[in-house]
């Protein structure tokens, strides 16, 4: 599969009311799927936001509550689905995005690795321990969430790795959308891929969520880029571009790793 239709929804969402939020979720995947996108991406912790009060509650095991909600909305539109929430491990929590495929198969899950401080993620969730890289029918996708976006050494992991794509589910605040919006494209420019990035628009809580959320080309290209306000946004990519941009500028083989 060379060219992949992919639609990015991006909610405003509702704080700790995943009722509302899953029921977003479904209309949106529906949507998608009318579109004719091959995956649909939701933003970091769509179905609660950052509701650290209620975060116990609010977890799911793995093959069970949201993530069940995820897996039936692939199924049911024939979908590939990828959002990150609230995972309920043992007596801990961790922000962890879910990749499903359109037979409702949960082909991975992320784990968040950096927890961001400034929003006291690091009190209230245990960190992942591992990146995750999956062989797709598009070739190899890595998951990352938000904050790991400010680690390019997570990135180039990826790269070398071999992947072609990194999805990015956020929250990112609005008063920090140009540092989003500068590393997306550093990111696709630096290790020559796709990336695909999901965030949330809107207030949620206390904090407005800065939306531009957008598909960044291997040549830096925006490919589509929303504004602020809640959207579902779709367009068409090619991964071969990934191979014929590896090949124009020969990044990888130029790396000295004897220095570096």
């Amino acid at each position: 599969m060379a060219k992949l239709v992919i639609s990015l929804a991006q909610m405003n969402i509702a704080l700790g009311d995943s009722k509302k939020n899953t029921a977003q979720m479904e209309r949106w995947s529906v949507e998608a799927a009318r579109r004719g996108s091959h995956m649909v991406v939701f933003p970091e912790l769509w179905s609660t936001g950052c509701a650290w009060d209620q975060a116990r509650e609010l977890s799911s095991p793995l093959n069970a509550g949201t993530f069940s909600d995820m897996s039936g909305a692939a199924v049911q539109n024939k979908i590939s689905v990828v959002g990150s929430i609230l995972e309920k491990r043992g007596l801990e929590s961790s922000n962890s995005a879910a990749f499903f495929a359109p037979n409702g198969r949960m082909l991975g899950v992320y784990r968040k690795i950096h927890l961001f401080r400034l929003m006291d993620e690091d009190k209230h969730l245990q960190p992942g321990g591992a990146s995750l890289a999956m062989d797709l029918p598009w070739g190899n996708t890595g998951l990352a969430i938000c904050y790991d976006l400010r680690f390019p050494e997570l990135f180039r992991r990826y790269a070398v790795d071999g992947a072609k794509m990194v999805i990015i589910p956020a929250e990112w605040p609005i008063e920090r959308v140009e540092h989003w919006r500068a590393l997306l494209v550093a990111r696709a420019i630096e290790n020559q891929m796709y990336i695909v990035a999901c965030n949330a628009a809107g207030v949620t809580g206390s904090t407005t969520f800065g939306g531009h959320s957008m598909i960044v080309d291997p040549w830096g290209k925006i490919v589509i880029e929303g504004g602020e306000s809640p959207m579902l946004l779709t367009a068409e990519i090619e991964l071969d571009m990934v191979e014929e941009i590896r090949k124009r500028i020969p990044v990888f083989a130029d790396r000295r790793t004897d220095l570096y």
